[in-house]
């Protein structure tokens, strides 16, 4: 595909998009509203997108306010429509609920609706992360040379519909996300930096290309039976525990938007807990496993091995 045709297609893509989700919330401020409750974070600014959080406060909005917030955060991909101040590298997180009275064909429709949109926001990050061919690095440059102002993980976020759990419960999780990867998988992610030529501040393009090939010969000198881990940590984020009585099931979502719920009977509204604010040092695990001891490779690439080499 060529690079006008990706962007052209990425622009329909996008404007189909932001078409579906206005369309979305129109309808659902003709639906009765049964309960909503959501939880608003302090706002990410330019550069700290990568600082360290120990703390964060918390504050919820009820009702039709609360309603109102999250249909706009729904429809909120440009960082036009937030201040100027914040980060457009970071997602703007709003977890939470909101439940409507819907059922039979009307109720259907919604999950075609919502079904649609996920596909547009999946096919959307299709073409930014497979279909151009760039490197991560590479990405946030090409995306908003073309879409100005645009929070790739606002549109990349599907929306979760659910069908009238008994309860909806809301905490935080602070993991990694660990990834099994062969020798191959990452001489190729090296060769494909070193071919684009970028630089990366503070190096110049000499001095990166020069550190990337160390890293490509320290990767080339491993046995192939190396075992390696990407092990990258996660920000904290917030989570919600969805419970269904009759199943006895508990399912685990990640929360960075209201969950959107439907209930045919507005007499079994799902109990909505509340979110606590976040602090570190007060963090308490139920259960840590052991985990098996890892030696870094690459630290910028959170690469790790099993063994020392």
């Amino acid at each position: 595909m060529s690079r006008y045709d990706l962007v052209e297609d990425m622009r329909q893509c996008l404007s189909q998009l932001e078409t579906e989700l206005a369309a979305l919330r129109d309808d659902l401020q003709h639906l009765p509203l049964l309960m909503a409750r959501v939880f608003t974070l302090p706002p990410i600014e330019k550069g700290t997108e990568h600082a360290e959080i120990t703390q964060i406060h918390v504050e919820q909005q009820l009702g039709k306010k609360a309603r109102d917030i999250a249909l706009q955060h729904y429809c909120r991909l440009f960082m036009q429509q937030q201040s100027e101040k914040l980060s457009t590298k970071a997602a703007v997180r709003l977890p939470g609920v909101i439940c409507f009275e819907s059922s039979g064909p009307a109720a259907a429709l919604l999950h075609q609706q919502v079904a649609s949109i996920n596909q547009l926001k999946a096919r959307f990050e299709q073409l930014i992360t497979v279909d151009a061919g760039l490197p991560s690095e590479a990405r946030f440059e090409f995306v908003h040379q073309h879409f100005p102002g645009l929070i790739t993980l606002n549109a990349y976020r599907t929306i979760t519909l659910l069908d009238a759990p008994d309860s909806v419960r809301f905490g935080w999780a602070n993991k990694h996300i660990i990834k099994n990867v062969s020798c191959d998988e990452i001489i190729t992610q090296l060769e494909k930096s070193l071919k684009a030529g970028r630089a990366r501040a503070p190096w110049s393009k000499e001095q990166w290309a020069e550190k990337v090939q160390q890293e490509l010969a320290l990767v080339k000198a491993l046995p192939k039976t190396a075992r390696l881990k990407i092990k990258r940590p996660v920000k904290v984020q917030p989570i919600a525990r969805i419970w269904h009585a009759d199943q006895q099931k508990q399912t685990q979502f990640a929360c960075p938007s209201p969950l959107l719920i439907l209930c045919p009977d507005r007499s079994r509204v799902p109990v909505p807990g509340e979110l606590l604010d976040y602090d570190a040092a007060n963090v308490q695990h139920r259960h840590k496993p052991q985990s098996i001891p890892l030696y870094s490779l690459i630290p910028r690439l959170y690469l790790f091995s099993e063994q020392p080499f």
